[in-house]
């Protein structure tokens, strides 16, 4: 079994799937509009442009995502996409990145679990933990 985070969008899934390929030093490996899809005849106008679907690789790790429709979309709560690294320096820059026009909810610090852990909400309202061992 494999868990994956799939990331629900309001219209900005290609720019945040773009800005995390760029933060985590992943690959884009899907993109897919709703108008490139076999059911673009069945999508408004203004979906077709929407991304469908998307994929990014880090690494042997994957995050998927998309834009739900206008009238379906729910504001992310109750979780947090987690990161865990070893590299101090790599933590501090992907928190910063991240965290660029976000909100930092927990500084990252050291804690008694971790020599830097922080938590935060980005740009596009997906939270994240970042964890350095």
């Amino acid at each position: 079994m494999k868990l994956t985070p799939y990331l629900m969008f309001n219209g900005q899934c290609e720019t945040a799937f773009k800005f995390y390929e760029k933060c985590l030093g992943g690959k884009i490996t899907t993109m897919m509009t709703y108008g490139e899809s076999p059911m673009a005849e069945q999508t408004s106008a203004e979906q077709r442009t929407k991304i469908m679907h998307t994929h990014l690789m880090v690494g042997d790790q994957e995050l998927m995502g998309s834009d739900s429709p206008s009238e379906q979309y729910e504001e992310p709560k109750g979780f947090s996409v987690s990161i865990s690294l070893n590299n101090q320096v790599e933590a501090e820059r992907i928190f910063q990145v991240l965290a660029e026009s976000g909100t930092v909810r927990l500084p990252l610090e050291k804690t008694f679990w971790a020599n830097r852990f922080g938590m935060l909400v980005d740009q596009f309202g997906i939270s994240w933990m970042i964890n350095c061992g």
